[in-house]
């Protein structure tokens, strides 16, 4: 089964009756660079003889980027201000099909406790991201059109590769479903978790995560487990890991020059080496389908580079299960510029306002640009 949708990135191209073609931005290319060289109008089809129109170019402040959540952002009542969007329905229709089970409903109605397991939260988010772009897309079509760079989080780098043209919907939801299945069960194997962290400049996590793996082994632990797996902005981090080795650093968070910290309500440690046997059915699932090159940059959690063909965004979002996300690495090469640069519009597409808020404590600047899509309620006529 296969569904597209018109907002995604080749349309670009394919308006003008060609095959879509990768844009020639270059190996280290910089979304910065890419303001500066942006581009408004197309050239028009025409004979051999005529000469292609002057192009005219486009104010970096004109581009935008879009980002994309991730699990942790889904909440009951999703979606409900986004049925009246043409396509969305289609989403969902394709999402039950798909899936097995009626995640529209699942979205509206919750309960919350089915909703935010990890079958189906991620699922969740993916959907109601695209959703959102639906809603964007019909909102402020220019945004979309002149976004030169996605990125998601976790989950979220799914929606942002099905956006950029790389993976058809339906065939990205069905690695999803298989992705939050394999995930799911690999939680359940080990008691473990994901513990964030607020820092202070002299916080060394990297001795945290060392005496609070050497406690466990005191317990007969075997192979504990205990590492960062989400840096998220300047002394902003997410340590995961068996649920002992979370403990432990809850109790001694002073000796560790901790200024807060939190257990967060998800069932496993992701992004570490306890997601190790999600690897496999996802790596298979990613080779049975049709992946091509991204038609805009999408930077990957893993390395925060951007994806430059189909193997690399196979290897990579098996890679991602068990390697940390380095989004505020990712935030810096998005948003870095020359001075007297100005920063694209950037939209937070899916459920929550969690990015945005990290935006703002990676970059300032970038955040003044900053706006959600909401997706919870209708809005008045």
């Amino acid at each position: 089964m296969s569904f597209r949708v018109p907002w995604f990135a080749a349309r670009r191209w394919l308006s003008r009756g060609r095959s879509p073609k990768e844009p020639d931005v270059g190996p280290g290319a910089k979304v910065a660079d890419l303001l500066e060289e942006a581009m408004v109008g197309e050239e028009e089809e025409g004979g051999a003889s005529e000469a292609p129109p002057p192009r005219t170019r486009r104010a970096p402040e004109e581009a935008s980027v879009l980002l994309f959540p991730g699990q942790g952002s889904q909440f009951v009542g999703m979606g409900r201000g986004l049925l009246r969007y043409p396509n969305v329905p289609d989403l969902f229709q394709v999402a039950k099909e798909v899936l097995g089970y009626d995640l529209l409903d699942l979205c509206l109605n919750g309960p919350r406790a089915e909703l935010d397991r990890t079958v189906h939260s991620q699922p969740a988010v993916f959907v109601s991201s695209l959703a959102a772009l639906e809603k964007l897309h019909h909102q402020c079509p220019t945004v979309v059109e002149n976004c030169v760079a996605a990125a998601g989080f976790s989950i979220g780098e799914y929606a942002a590769l099905v956006f950029a043209g790389a993976m058809d919907y339906s065939e990205a939801l069905y690695a999803v479903k298989v992705r939050a299945e394999a995930m799911q069960e690999a939680s359940e194997a080990v008691p473990s978790g994901m513990l964030s962290v607020l820092g202070r400049y002299n916080t060394d996590y990297v001795a945290a995560c060392s005496e609070a793996r050497e406690y466990c082994r005191s317990m007969n632990i075997e192979n504990p487990v205990c590492e960062v797996s989400n840096y998220l902005f300047p002394d902003g981090r997410v340590i995961a890991g068996h649920l002992q080795a979370l403990q432990f650093l809850q109790k001694n968070s002073k000796k560790y020059s901790f200024a807060r910290v939190k257990m967060l309500p998800v069932s496993g440690a992701f992004h570490t080496q306890l997601m190790e046997s999600a690897a496999e059915p996802l790596s298979e699932v990613l080779k049975s389908i049709n992946i091509q090159p991204p038609l805009i940059p999408v930077y990957s959690n893993v390395n925060s580079k951007r994806y430059k063909q189909p193997k690399h965004i196979q290897d990579l979002l098996v890679e991602q299960l068990v390697s940390p996300v380095k989004w505020e690495q990712t935030m810096h090469v998005i948003y870095e510029r020359k001075q007297g640069i100005s920063f694209p519009l950037t939209y937070e597409v899916g459920p929550g306002k969690q990015l945005g808020t990290i935006l703002k404590s990676c970059n300032l600047k970038a955040w003044r640009f900053y706006k959600n899509i909401d997706i919870s309620e209708e809005e008045e006529n």
